[in-house]
Parts: C-alpha cells; structure tokens; sequence
C-alpha cells in the first residue's frame, strides 16, 4: 500500500491536482487509481483536514473508523505513517505518505488495503516464521561450527577405518592376484603345464577357478589344433604330391584372381618352368597373344563365376602346336560365396594325332561305302543302256531315260554326301551377339510346323530366362533345326515334341530341353550319338549331330541325350547366359 501512495503522490504533484479548480480531477484521478491498483480505501489530507475519502463497497462500514487524528497529525513529522486497526472480521491496513506543496501546505496520501480475517492469520504466521527465522540466522554460525567439528571428526574416524580395512583386505586380494599375474606370464610364453593354487575365497576364488579352467580349455584345444595342423600338413603333402605326378595341368585362383597353386604339368604345357608365378594375376602371367584364347576364358569365368566345360584351345610355341582342353571349375564357400577358380589342363595334342589318324580312316571307308552304294546302280544302268543301244530294240529309248534318270539321281546323291561332308570339314567360327533364344527357337520352330501338320509343337518358354544372351543366332538356329529334324524323323512325322527353357541361377546358364515322343535311342548308341559319320537313319550322313556339338562346344555349353518318359528321345543342352 506505500508503493501505491507513492505513485498517487507522483500522479497529484505531477498532474497539480490538489489547485482549488483541480478538484474534480482530483476526485476522478483518485476514483480510477483505486480500482486499477485494487485498493480499498483512499484518503487526502491537507494538513488536518481531509479533502475526500472513496471506499470500496466491500468495507464492513459499521465497524470502519476514520484514520486517528494523532496519525495525521504524525504525518506532520515523519514522510510516512503507518496503521493497523480491527474492523469487522479482519483489520485494515494503512499506509500514508506525505509531503509539502508550497504556498498549500503538507498534503498527507493515505491509501488502505482491507484484509479479512483468514489473509491476517497467514501475515500473523509469515511474521512468526520471519522473526524465527531472524533468530536462526543469529544461531547460524556456531551451529555451523558444531557440525563441522563433528563431520571432521567422523571424516577422520572412516579414513582411519577405511585405511586399517583396506590394509586387511589388501593382503588378502593383492597375493591371489600377483599369482594370477605371474601365471598370465607364463601362459603368454607358452606355458600351459601352470595352474594358480590359492585358497581365496569369493569372488577372487571364482576368477581364480575361472582362470584355472580357462588354461585347461586353452591345453585342450591347443592340443587339438596342433592335431588338426599335423593332419593337414599330411593331406597337403599328400595332395602336392598327386599334383606334382598327375599329367594334368591345375591352376587354382583366388576370387581376386591370383595364382595360388599351379603345379608342374600346367608349367609345361604353358611354358612357364622357371617363372615366380604364386601370388601373381593370371593376367600378368598370361600376358602374351598366344594366351589370349586362355585369358579371355578365365576372365569370362571369373566374371560369371559358373562351371565351364572342357574346351579345346590351340597355343602355338614357335614351330609348334599345342591342343590343350580347358575346363573351369568355381571355388565356393560353406556359404555360397565365390572364393576363387579352378583352372584344368589336358594336353589333347597326341589324343587328337591318334583320333585324326582313327577319323580319317574311319571317313575313308565311309566314303568308299557310300560312295560304292550309288556307284551300282550307276554301273548297271549304263551297261544296261549299252546292252539296249547294241540291240536297238523298240523300247530303248524308255530304257535309255531310266537309265539316265537313275545316273542322275544316283549323282546328286553323291553330290549330297560330298557337300555334307565339305561343310562339316569348313564349320564357320562363331560370331557372338546380342540375342533373344526364345526367338532363334521360334524361327527354328516355324520351319516344321507348317510342313508336319500331324505333329504337335509344345513351346514353354521360362520368364527368368535372361534377355539378351550372347549367341551366334545363325549357328544356334542350325542346332535347333537339327534336332527338330531328327525328332520328327523318329516320330514317322507323327506325335508331339516339347521345348522347354529354364535358368540355372548357380551356374548363370540357360537350360534348353527338346523333347519327342519316338522310338527312343538304344544305351548302345547313345555314346556314340554325337560322333561324325553315326547315324540311326536309313540316308543319314551321321554329321547332323555332330555339327550341333560341336557348335555348342563353341558357345562354352554342353549337351546331352535322355530318355524322355513315357518313351522318346530328350535333349538337354546348356549355355552361358
């Protein structure tokens, strides 16, 4: 309530509100500061008499009594007064500031805050705790002094008890422990015989079985491992020794493509005896053109990381020629992972000598059986022509026409197996590209079914198979044709043949499956199905199979002949996607 009688007392003298025609401003300044600062009461006093009292409504006003007149006149003396008096059910209280205006007089600003009986018992208890709290603050410091003697005091009291346990137990812990530390060394040395022998107890006896059990463990499978070194040692010495003896040529790589083994038959027929070649790229080693062939196939493995049949490959070395068959084999963990490759050589060079020597002869008299059969016919009609010709009969002019019909047809015949056999001796090189092998099967296809109306083509065409794969189209169209050929010839043009295609995700190859519904094929002649000159037909060549091996062989894939269940023949043949 001061701080209010101040500002009202900055307001008057301010706004000069206490001039005799100031009076209704007055009023009004003082009308509108008790309800903005929530007061109960203002009064103004000039010297001793008062101008105007506003009291709010809420005043008991049968109990209100003005300010004392010994206040007012205190206020004469002193800048502020102060009062506190009883009315109702509570008391108001006064807070008063005065001050003199010239020529006026000293003008006392009361203002009065009533305050109901329950507010004044909680000042009456702020004012107990404060005076309490006066005494306490007078107390303070030798209640402080107390307490820090006697903190200091039981400080040095658990120092002294802490010291005297922690010396106790020290020499109980600190022994186990130096044990534990010097067999730690020990064990870092090599020593595995040592075992700690202390009886503590506790936790420190737990460690101390625990190390002890540990050593036992680490005994147990050093002992193995040492076992399993020795056993490995011997199965690696075993299988040097095998690769060191075997003819054929193995090279292993790692996913990297370093050499890791190579052993002495792959030095050789690569000339390579006297290089540094562990720990080195194929690609460095196999450097040179006459490798190129090799190289490309490594890489190409590496990349797709599938299984490569055996593939023939020529090196020259100077005045030379090596055939060398090469197969690719992938190294894969527990796991699946590519961790390298498995290079295999086979010098072919003498084998091809032999089998050229065993072809040739085998074609000579091929050649001379199927030459000899139209050679007859040939022979009879032309001495039969010279018999008529001799006699001049009324029908040798009929007899001359068949006659030279059956030289001409018997010729072409001829004129067939030669050209059969000129175009299996020049088979072009394959010429990869780009290419969808559902379409060269379609185009395959398209051929047969307008010409065998009796026979049902069945086409099931897999969607994982990828798109576009690398192919000689024109080579693989032959392929296909020729086993349609053959299927619908065993059939008798009558029956159902089914193609179907498949991915091998492992191996990254498309599987093709031709399937008919004929005669079958004898276990006899399926080893020699795909061998030059052997056929089952009555006017085959034996070359059409032949062709279509060798063909796939070229395209890095294989192909083998099945029973087809319920009867009929199965081809199934596989190719890098």
């Amino acid at each position: 309530t001061l701080h209010y009688a101040r500002q009202l007392s900055k307001g008057i003298r301010k706004q000069k509100l206490l001039n005799p025609e100031s009076q209704g401003p007055l009023r009004e300044f003082a009308r509108n500061k008790l309800r903005e600062f929530k007061l109960d009461e203002i009064c103004i006093y000039l010297d001793d008499v008062e101008l105007f009292a506003y009291l709010k409504s809420n005043l008991p006003l049968h109990d209100y009594r003005d300010l004392a007149p010994d206040i007012v006149k205190q206020a004469k003396l002193e800048e502020t007064i102060t009062s506190i008096e009883s009315m109702g059910n509570g008391k108001m209280i006064r807070r008063g500031l005065s001050f003199d205006i010239p020529d006026m007089g000293r003008v006392l600003v009361v203002t009065g805050k009533f305050l109901p009986q329950n507010y004044t018992q909680r000042i009456n208890n702020i004012t107990s705790y404060v005076q309490r709290y006066r005494q306490l603050k007078v107390q303070k410091n030798p209640v402080k002094t107390f307490y820090i003697i006697t903190l200091s005091f039981i400080t040095l009291l658990i120092i002294f008890a802490a010291s005297w346990i922690g010396f106790h137990l020290a020499q109980a812990i600190t022994v186990p422990i130096e044990k534990l530390a010097q067999a730690t060394k020990d064990v870092s040395k090599g020593n595995l015989d040592i075992k700690v022998d202390d009886p503590a107890s506790g936790e420190l006896g737990i460690l101390i079985d625990s190390f002890n059990q540990m050593i036992s463990d680490l005994k147990e499978s050093h002992l193995n491992i040492a076992q399993k070194t020795s056993e490995l040692e011997v199965r690696k010495k075993y299988i040097e020794t095998i690769l060191s003896n075997i003819t054929t040529g193995v090279i292993t790589l790692d996913a990297q493509g370093i050499i890791t083994t190579i052993n002495p038959s792959a030095r050789e027929m690569l000339a390579l005896p006297g290089k540094n070649i562990i720990g080195k790229s194929y690609k460095d080693i196999l450097s040179l053109s006459k490798y190129g062939e090799i190289s490309k196939s490594i890489e190409l493995g590496m990349q797709k990381k599938y299984r490569f049949a055996a593939k023939e490959i020529n090196i020259n070395f100077g005045a030379q020629d090596t055939a060398l068959a090469l197969s690719l084999s992938p190294l894969r963990q527990s796991s699946n992972k590519f961790s390298g490759m498995i290079v295999v050589l086979d010098n072919l060079t003498q084998l091809i000598e032999a089998q050229k020597i065993a072809a040739w002869k085998e074609v000579a008299q091929r050649v001379a059986h199927e030459i000899k059969n139209p050679l007859t016919p040939i022979q009879l009609s032309a001495e039969r022509i010279i018999k008529h010709l001799k006699k001049k009969k009324e029908k040798s002019d009929e007899i001359i026409d068949d006659g030279a019909k059956t030289i001409v047809q018997e010729a072409r015949t001829i004129k067939a197996l030669v050209d059969e056999f000129s175009n299996f001796a020049r088979m072009p090189k394959v010429h990869m590209q780009s290419t969808d092998i559902h379409d060269i099967i379609e185009q395959a296809v398209s051929l047969f079914k307008g010409l065998f109306k009796d026979i049902e083509f069945k086409a099931l065409y897999s969607f994982r198979v990828p798109s576009p794969i690398q192919t000689d189209p024109e080579q693989m169209k032959r392929v296909f044709i020729n086993i349609l050929d053959n299927a619908v010839h065993a059939m008798n043009k009558k029956g159902e043949i089914k193609i179907q295609t498949s991915f091998v995700k492992k191996e990254q190859r498309v599987k093709i499956e031709i399937a008919d519904s004929g005669h079958g094929i004898s276990l006899k002649d399926k080893s020699k199905l795909f061998l030059p000159h052997f056929s089952t037909k009555k006017k085959g060549t034996g070359l059409g199979l032949a062709i279509v091996n060798q063909v796939i062989n070229e395209h890095n894939g294989s192909i083998n002949v099945e029973n087809n269940h319920p009867h009929g023949t199965k081809f199934v043949i596989q190719i890098p996607a």
